[in-house]
């Protein structure tokens, strides 16, 4: 009997989820996050080591359609608890200083992205991209931080209740927040230019915050204080409708779930057992976008050392770009030089962010695969470097965990 999609599908998904776990542990022995073992799963078992023939037992082609609505789905969820790790209170805290080092951490490499674009572009734009669109998509996608993994790493090394991994926190906080705007200003103006409504679309997005900010925001709150078994559904079903309407303006279904996410009151009793209850949910799905990336990524497309060159540059643009603007930024905060360095370090770590960003680079039609494999590989090398390299500016955090200079802590201004 023939297998159906849906099978093959579920079949996929099984195959990464035990050899993502397998991976997860043997990386994790090595200090190294364990969802960096299912990415790796997902391009282990896609056609870029193991050849199209076996990839396509594994991973077919009629499998993918199931699989990208599992994984929009892990997504989606993903995202959302995201969302909840949103720590405004600790933002408006260090509120100056937070600002600075976010947004220098993601101008410089921003800037050097869109320089380095116009190169790339002739060979590696996709199809749907304008210059501009491509340009700004690659200063983006090299300014993006992974908060959940950045979190994860604080926690590894006692660094979390720590003035420099709070700060840390709170900078991936802000950058994110101010790379997906960017990044929905992007995906907007590649969807706009082959659609023609771009003020459509810009009047939509508008409507579309206000009328989260304005309505949704106490609607939920309001919404919190219903029995568990109604507050539940009720949540879930605004996750779901802020996913779809985004999605529908022609963004992305990752935007509207994190703003759900963020939105929720982050301290309250229910949103917190809403964030457990999911977290195995999504640690079941979020496989499958792991999955689906891996049919996507094409290493065996990087053929010969100028593409692995081209590789390399990207990965040193990206790092030089990132670990730099936050250092210098931290700096003139007044931090020392190995706390600073430090925190350029932990900035530096994409992950899975970088992932969900790739795709939506990939599904507008921006960026070639070729491109695509590209900045996956150095998602994963800046995402493995980042607990080396603090490791060795910060090599005993248990016995003098470092600590923000008192003035930046006691100065409003330095704030």
């Amino acid at each position: 009997m023939e297998l159906t999609a849906y099978a093959r599908a579920l079949l996929a998904l099984a195959a990464v989820l035990v050899l993502g776990r397998l991976l997860g542990r043997l990386l994790r022995h090595l200090g190294q996050p364990p969802v960096i073992g299912e990415v790796l799963a997902g391009i282990l078992l896609g056609p870029s080591l193991i050849g199209p023939e076996w990839a396509a037992r594994i991973l077919p082609v009629e499998s993918a359609p199931p699989l990208r609505a599992i994984a929009m789905l892990g997504m989606v969820l993903y995202m959302f608890r995201v969302g909840l790790e949103l720590d405004t209170g600790l933002i408006r805290q260090r509120l100056r200083a937070t600002l600075l080092i976010a947004h220098a951490g993601i101008a410089a490499p921003l800037l050097l992205g869109v320089v380095l674009a116009f190169w790339l572009a002739p060979g590696y734009a996709g199809a749907a991209a304008t210059p501009w669109v491509f340009a700004l998509f690659l200063g983006v996608s090299l300014a993006v931080t992974a908060f959940p993994v950045l979190a994860r790493i604080l926690a590894d090394r006692g660094l979390s209740r720590q003035p420099l991994g709070q700060m840390a926190l709170a900078c991936a906080a802000v950058g994110d927040v101010s790379a997906w705007c960017l990044l929905a200003a992007v995906t907007g103006m590649a969807s706009s230019a082959h659609q023609g409504t771009a003020v459509g679309l810009i009047v939509g997005s508008l409507a579309y915050v206000a009328a989260m900010l304005l309505l949704a925001r106490p609607l939920l709150r309001l919404a919190l204080s219903a029995p568990t078994a109604l507050a539940v559904p009720l949540v879930l079903a605004a996750l779901a409708a802020s996913a779809a309407c985004t999605q529908w303006l022609g963004l992305h279904a990752s935007f509207g779930a994190f703003l759900i996410g963020a939105l929720l009151l982050r301290e309250h009793a229910l949103t917190q057992t809403l964030d457990r209850r999911l977290e195995g949910i999504a640690a079941w799905l979020l496989p499958a976008f792991f999955a689906y990336a891996g049919m996507r990524t094409r290493l065996d497309l990087l053929a010969g050392w100028e593409q692995w060159g081209l590789c390399l540059l990207i990965t040193l643009v990206a790092t030089v770009g990132k670990v730099g603007g936050t250092y210098l930024a931290a700096r003139v905060c007044g931090e020392p030089r190995r706390p600073a360095a430090a925190l350029g370090a932990l900035m530096n770590a994409r992950g899975l962010m970088e992932l969900i960003v790739l795709q939506i680079g990939l599904d507008f039609g921006i960026i070639s695969p070729a491109l695509f494999s590209m900045l996956v590989v150095m998602a994963l090398v800046t995402t493995l470097a980042t607990t080396p390299l603090v490791r060795a500016l910060l090599p005993r955090p248990e016995a003098s965990p470092p600590a923000l200079k008192p003035a930046v802590l006691a100065n409003p201004a330095a704030r």
